[in-house]
């Protein structure tokens, strides 16, 4: 009765970890090997239900480039996530919001804002914004991160 106990609950165990790993959202992101926060974002992700598939490029201006990143909107990593970017420290939501957002090419959180995820320092934060690129070349703000 006891080994059969035991044996249930491995089962129950196994299905649950199973069950846990197909849930996990495939993203793929592409650094530069010497950057540290990127490792810590990648964290976040993971951290939030994705499914990391980490790339170390050699020339992240040319990778950016090629997937539409205009350089304004620029940071030190971008994600790839369903055909759409994601361009530098976008806190995990916005990640999953993009997916609802057939108006948009990609969403960025440009330059390396403090307090972002991945930028955490000390509790400090600096208040930022997660840009959407619109089909029409546009840009429009769709998350607003306050100073805290």
């Amino acid at each position: 009765m006891r080994s059969q106990l035991r044996l249930l609950a491995l089962s129950a165990l196994f299905i649950s970890s199973l069950a846990q790993a197909a849930e996990l959202i495939p993203i793929e992101v592409h650094r530069d090997a010497n950057c540290g926060c990127c490792k810590k974002w990648i964290s976040h992700l993971e951290a939030n239900g994705f499914k990391v598939e980490d790339h170390v490029e050699s020339d992240m201006s040319s990778f950016k480039q090629q997937h539409g990143v205009p350089p304004r909107l620029a940071s030190c990593h971008t994600a790839i996530i369903n055909g759409k970017f994601v361009e530098g420290h976008v806190p995990a939501d916005q990640v999953l919001a993009l997916s609802k957002r057939d108006d948009l090419l990609g969403v960025a959180a440009p330059g390396m804002p403090m307090g972002s995820p991945g930028m955490e320092m000390d509790g400090m934060s600096d208040a930022y914004q997660v840009i959407g690129l619109k089909k029409d070349g546009a840009d429009v703000v769709v998350a607003d991160y306050p100073a805290r």
